[in-house]
């Protein structure tokens, strides 16, 4: 039983580590229920803080997915035009996988500050804003399931 868990977990982890780029399937959550799949054998063990706080930063880095394309718009000067514009855009994108989740912020976010009186390269730079914010939100993910894989693999050892 412990070999199919263990399986099953490296598969867990593998997705979720594509789940990163893929936004049709959840990355972190994924690669953590591979971590707790390898926890349920006589082979790996990991102690309840690690898995509390890897949970909590599981629910931190999804919660940061949704709102670094807001932060990156915000920040790069964008009103609240064009942040609504960026939640718009996202949840339109989310209908257009995969490239709508990267072109739905930028997008909703340009034409948010159009619609808000904002001149073309105010409201382009924010789009590229919420862009960035949007990179840098998989980045973290990445980070984040590459060290769920590296638990995993040094568990086993």
């Amino acid at each position: 039983m412990d070999i199919v868990l263990l399986v099953i977990g490296a598969i867990c982890l593998l997705f979720g580590l594509s789940g990163c780029v893929l936004p049709m399937i959840p990355g972190p959550p994924l690669a953590y229920v591979g971590l707790l799949l390898a926890h349920a054998t006589d082979k790996v063990q990991f102690s309840a803080t690690q898995l509390w706080v890897w949970l909590l930063l599981v629910v931190v880095v999804q919660l940061l997915d949704y709102v670094t394309p807001l932060l990156g718009s915000k920040y790069s000067g964008g009103s609240k035009w064009g942040n609504w514009g960026c939640v718009v855009g996202t949840i339109v994108g989310l209908f257009f996988l995969p490239w709508g989740i990267i072109v739905g912020p930028f997008a909703g976010a340009v034409i948010g500050e159009l619609l808000g009186d904002k001149e073309l390269r105010q409201a382009l730079k924010s789009g590229v804003g919420s862009l960035i914010g949007f990179l840098f939100g998989t980045v973290v993910k990445l980070l984040l399931c590459g060290y769920f894989c590296y638990q995993f693999v040094v568990g086993l050892l």
